[in-house]
C-alpha cells in the first residue's frame, strides 16, 4: 500500500507432490479495509492450510468464498499437462491462470517461497508466506480444499486406489494399489515410480 498498489493478490498452490490428480492454484485479494482496520474476527485465525484441520479448512473455504468484497480465483493443471511440461511449469501455469481470472487483474502478487520467474505480475516472494500473509494463507486453503474435493470425487470413480484417504500422495497403500492395478487416467506418468525407463537403443 505504501508503494501505491491498491490490488495485490496472495497466490499459492496445492498438489505438487502427489502421484495423481491435478496441481491446483488459487489467488486471493483481501479488502483494503481489512489492512487498514484489522482482520475481521472470523478471519483472525486464518493460517497456512497445513496448520489447520480438514474441518477448519472447510470452514475457512466457505467464509473466503462467501464474504462480500473478498476476491478469489482458482485454476488447475491436469495430470496430462504435468506430464507434458513438468510439475514446476504446470504449477506456474496454474498460478498465472488463477491471477488472470481475477477481474480486474491485480497490480502485484505475493507468492509463497521463492520467486516465480514466469509470473505474469510483479511479485514479492515470502519464505513461509502461507504463515506470514493472510492473503497467501487464504489462497493455500482454497487450493488445498479444492484439490482434496477433486480427489474425493476421483475416489468414487477409481475406488481401488484409495484417493479419498491419501489424496494421491505416495503412501504405502497407494503404492500397493499401483502394484496391484497399474495406473489409472489421472496418474502422473512422468513421476517415479510410474515413469517408464528409457529404452536401451543399443541393447
Amino acid at each position: 500500500m505504501a508503494a501505491g498498489w491498491q490490488r495485490f493478490a496472495g497466490v499459492d498452490e496445492a498438489g505438487r507432490g502427489p502421484l495423481a490428480g491435478p496441481v491446483v492454484a488459487a489467488a486471493v485479494i483481501l479488502p483494503l479495509a481489512w489492512i487498514r482496520e484489522g482482520m475481521p474476527e472470523a478471519f483472525r485465525d486464518l493460517n497456512d492450510s497445513k496448520q489447520l484441520t480438514p474441518e477448519e479448512r472447510e470452514q475457512f473455504y466457505q467464509r473466503i468464498t462467501e464474504t462480500p468484497g473478498l476476491e478469489f480465483a482458482i485454476a488447475e493443471a491436469a495430470a496430462e499437462v504435468i506430464d507434458a511440461i513438468n510439475i514446476l511449469q504446470a504449477t506456474h501455469r496454474a498460478m498465472n491462470d488463477a491471477l488472470r481470472r481475477l477481474n480486474p487483474q491485480p497490480e502485484h502478487a505475493l507468492v509463497d517461497g521463492t520467486r516465480v520467474k514466469t509470473l505474469i505480475l510483479p511479485q514479492t516472494a515470502l519464505v513461509k508466506g502461507d504463515s506470514r500473509s493472510y492473503s497467501i494463507a487464504a489462497a493455500s486453503i482454497l487450493a488445498k480444499v479444492t484439490r482434496d474435493r477433486w480427489m474425493a470425487e476421483a475416489d468414487q470413480r477409481w475406488p481401488q486406489y484409495g484417493f479419498a484417504r491419501h489424496k494421491g500422495y505416495p503412501t504405502p497403500d497407494h503404492l500397493a494399489a499401483l502394484t496391484a492395478h497399474g495406473p489409472c487416467p489421472i496418474h502422473r506418468r512422468s513421476f517415479a515410480p510410474l515413469r517408464q525407463p528409457e529404452p536401451d537403443l543399443f541393447g
